[in-house]
């Protein structure tokens, strides 16, 4: 006798998924109102309160490869948001870090992520917010998560 399947609604990852897509897709559009990906987002709030860095730092800090910073810092570096310059220490090595362009753009886009989680989460209390990130932090704490949502 086959057995009985579980509705696809009984599913923490379900309601977590469908959540976190919409709530995605909306910032996603917002950004794009200002020319910005989710990605270049991430990459620019990272380099914000940061000394100029190598690629392979920001790399490790968002867990991802090397290739994906360096063409995430080629678009980025084209919309005069970031630059490329040689360490004081050594020539050969590269630092990225924000231009005044850059670092005038953060403030509004970090505005637009405070819009959207507002948009989305405002409804609930103090406490249920702060256990719905706790909540949250605990699973990817608890599961060793460290590639940083992009999308």
């Amino acid at each position: 006798m086959a057995r009985a399947a579980s509705e696809l609604t009984a599913h923490l990852g379900y309601w977590l998924r469908f959540v976190s897509n919409h709530v995605s897709l909306a910032f996603a559009r917002k950004l794009e109102s200002r020319g910005v990906t989710v990605a270049e987002w991430v990459v620019l709030r990272e380099l914000y309160e940061s000394a100029p860095v190598a690629p392979s730092e920001v790399a490790e800090r968002l867990g991802l490869t090397r290739g994906a910073i360096s063409k995430l810092a080629d678009r980025l570096i084209a919309k005069s948001f970031l630059v490329r310059r040689a360490s004081l220490a050594d020539g050969r090595a590269q630092r990225l870090a924000l231009t005044a362009q850059g670092r005038l753009i953060v403030p509004g886009l970090a505005a637009l992520a405070d819009e959207n989680d507002a948009e989305f989460f405002a409804h609930l209390n103090a406490r249920d917010r702060a256990d719905l990130k706790r909540i949250l932090h605990n699973l990817v704490v608890q599961h060793g998560l460290k590639i940083v949502p992009m999308s």
